[in-house]
């Protein structure tokens, strides 16, 4: 592969996503265009495009007809390379579906195995295992359809998983096809359109860095994570995992170490595993004090450090496979010290303990705020929604209730404490400027006995219980004011229907006016 080939493959790249980012942002701007209700755990205050990955699926195709038109047939004489392309834009589609209309977890599960499914039957496998130290080679046989599904799953999620704070993802999948264009430089294809991924991610980190105006959504994470999967397993020998696959491994480390510690931390909780929270890396940096452009600089040069790593195992063929992995956790070890991530990761009895006890409590608040989601499609008015926080939050232990909409602010006091006894959850309604929900409950050191029926957490989850509650909340919010079509108000009124329309369940009479039934 020449090298000015790769080169007029990233200046088609950058010129195409910035062109079509360009596009994006004015269509947004004048027509507003579709897409999900923010969420709880977005940090974002104000609405922001999650179709970004447009542009990059768009850089993809225009370097391949570039590259189909300057060549000739002979540019995809290699079917199972040429495969990699219409399987990653499948799941592109499948995430910006996402990012518009809403799929759920279970259904893009289903879809990314499918996909997965579908592409290893279609010739891209992991077929053999070379053991790094020994060289043994292990034919995987039957298990080649389980390892290679796995890969491409994980690959694909675990970009969408690190895409939690502005700029992140972009960076680290630049450095992915910075190190795939260098260790496929062998084959056809694959260094071309890496090097065009390269240069469109370039461009979309110009609109992507703190502050975003951009983001490249579940459509473009899961197209770069299943791409970078994929063009790992055709580029290595012959199906055969070595260095073209183990290179980036290290790369990813900021991902797979995070993504670990998210999973062991829900599920010890009791808590979906795949359930968004603001606990991640990025998030706790954020806590301590660091700004977005300082926490993902910082993030920058820990996996630039990495792909050293990945550069130095590939280029020596993994003989020294062992000095890279131990230095990489020694890194690691370090970084978690400087910033006590360790003492929690090494608290594991305490940790196990406090997590069994706390699962009780957390299933009864995951109980309690599915059903007020419920009620968004229920309720009469949003005053009724704020009371059914106040029951839950009662329930739960929480000193005071706070609620901002847009007529009026109101608050609700649970239990006798003092305000500068307790600890304080303020959670933004997404899309709305002044509109929050706000709890707040005693210490643990200062509670007293509870109240008969009031639960008081101990177990130091009260940070888990107000999230599940506002997610509640904003879910059910979302859903009344998309039923009825007005505005975050407590006075907001649904319209009575005139004699002759249609009535809907639920929402001509209010609680307190339903009469009772007549047994």
């Amino acid at each position: 592969m020449v090298w000015t080939e790769l080169f007029i493959g990233g200046l088609i790249g950058l010129a195409t996503s910035v062109s079509l980012i360009v596009l994006v942002l004015q269509a947004s701007r004048r027509y507003g265009l579709p897409g999900r209700v923010g969420e709880a755990h977005h940090t974002h205050k104000t609405p922001i495009p999650r179709i970004g990955g447009i542009a990059l699926a768009g850089a993809m195709v225009a370097v391949l007809l570039f590259f189909f038109f300057l060549s000739g047939p002979d540019f995809l004489r290699s079917n199972e390379r040429w495969l990699v392309i219409p399987a990653s834009l499948a799941m592109f589609a499948l995430g910006l579906w996402d990012d518009l209309f809403g799929l759920g977890a279970k259904r893009k599960l289903i879809g990314q195995l499918f996909i997965a499914i579908a592409t290893f039957y279609c010739g891209i496998g992991i077929f053999q295992f070379k053991i790094p130290i020994t060289y043994e080679i292990i034919d995987l046989g039957h298990w080649a359809g389980p390892v290679t599904v796995i890969w491409l799953v994980a690959m694909t999620n675990l970009i969408n998983l690190i895409d939690g704070i502005d700029g992140l993802a972009g960076g680290i999948c630049l450095m992915l096809m910075v190190l795939l264009m260098y260790v496929s430089l062998q084959a056809d294809l694959v260094p071309v359109v890496a090097a065009g991924m390269a240069g469109a991610l370039l461009g979309f980190l110009r609109f992507n860095f703190p502050p975003a105006r951009i983001y490249m959504g579940d459509g473009g994470a899961y197209f770069l994570g299943f791409f970078i999967g994929c063009s790992t397993i055709v580029t290595s020998h012959k199906g055969t995992i070595v260095t073209a696959l183990m290179a980036p491994l290290f790369v990813l480390a900021l991902p797979i170490i995070d993504t670990s510690v998210a999973i062991l931390r829900r599920g010890l909780k009791g808590l979906p595993l795949f359930r968004p929270d603001r606990k991640h890396i990025h998030h706790r940096l954020l806590a301590l004090g660091h700004s977005r452009r300082r926490v993902v600089l910082g993030l920058y040069a820990f996996t630039a450090f990495f792909l050293l790593l990945g550069f130095s195992t590939f280029c020596w063929r993994g003989q020294y496979f062992p000095v890279c992995l131990g230095t990489g956790v020694l890194i690691i070890l370090l970084a978690a010290g400087k910033f006590s991530f360790s003492r929690e990761w090494f608290s594991v009895g305490g940790v196990l303990g406090n997590s069994f006890e706390a699962r009780t409590d957390i299933q009864y608040a995951i109980c309690l705020c599915r059903w007020l989601a419920l009620e968004g499609k229920r309720a009469q008015t949003q005053e009724d929604l704020a009371e059914d926080v106040v029951f839950i939050a009662r329930k739960l232990g929480f000193a005071s209730v706070r609620i901002r909409l847009e007529d009026e602010e109101k608050t609700w006091s649970l239990i006798a404490i003092a305000k500068e006894n307790c600890d304080v959850y303020k959670h933004p309604l997404p899309g709305q400027k002044y509109c929050f929900l706000e709890l707040s409950v005693g210490r643990p050191e200062l509670q007293t006995s509870p109240t008969p029926g009031v639960s008081i957490s101990t177990h130091s989850i009260s940070d888990i219980l107000a999230d599940l509650l506002a997610e509640g909340w904003i879910k059910a919010i979302g859903d009344w004011t998309k039923l009825h079509q007005l505005p975050v108000r407590f006075d907001a009124r649904p319209k009575v229907p005139a004699v002759g329309e249609t009535v809907l369940p639920n929402t001509i009479q209010s609680r307190a006016e339903t009469p009772p039934l007549d047994l």
